[in-house]
């Protein structure tokens, strides 16, 4: 059955850029539970509606979280990719199906910003002087890693993870759009990833 796909994909557009509104009329919230019981029975235009009423909210709420536009947009992939699993747990009288995938996106969100946290190295050394020529040589490798940059992408690097400015403000400073501000600062990110693990000098984690 269809649920006004079509409609719902010309509105969203390509990219989940913008937070819409979602229409909360007894209609709509009719059409929502009727899609929710038919997507736990697989139907595939079911959660496809369901991903084009909710997607861009999803997306803007973990994007507040995780502070990525590009790593938001994985996570949000993630979440709808295991809902059909999910709304076995939704229950309509405890949450409005609105409330409940927002409480998805947190947990989601939450789960993605603590596993990208840097384990702390299992080795503690015995005196401080041995940590502070650690942080050295380790500040050290990160302006190695800085300088093998573009100059775009490291201005946008230090601005965003060492000043603490927003996109907004970065785009602001540099003259350019926030769009371009988030490419310059996702392939910056990851080429000093490459770079860092290169020199070894990447945090270590747990696989």
């Amino acid at each position: 059955m269809r649920y006004e796909a079509d409609r719902l994909q010309a509105a969203t557009g390509d990219r989940l850029q913008r937070r819409r509104a979602v229409d909360r009329s007894a209609r709509s919230e009719r059409l929502v539970l009727r899609a929710v019981r038919a997507a736990r029975r697989g139907d595939a235009d079911a959660l496809r509606f369901l991903y084009l009423t909710y997607a861009d909210n999803v997306y803007g709420y973990v994007c507040s979280v995780v502070r990525d536009e590009h790593e938001a947009e994985d996570v949000t992939q993630q979440i709808f990719a295991k809902l059909p699993a999910k709304l076995e747990r939704y229950e309509r009288r405890v949450v409005p199906f609105s409330g409940w995938i927002l409480r998805v996106a947190h947990n989601a969100a939450i789960d993605h910003v603590r596993a990208r946290r840097a384990v702390p190295c299992e080795e503690v050394r015995g005196t401080a002087e041995a940590d502070h020529g650690l942080a050295r040589e380790r500040g050290q490798d990160l302006v190695d890693a800085l300088s093998t940059l573009p100059e775009d992408q490291r201005k946008v690097v230090v601005m965003r993870f060492i000043l603490g400015l927003t996109p907004g403000e970065i785009a602001g400073r540099i003259g350019r759009t926030e769009d371009a501000v988030h490419g310059l600062q996702h392939r910056g990110r990851r080429a000093m990833q490459s770079e860092l693990q290169r020199l070894q000098a990447a945090p270590a984690a747990v696989a």
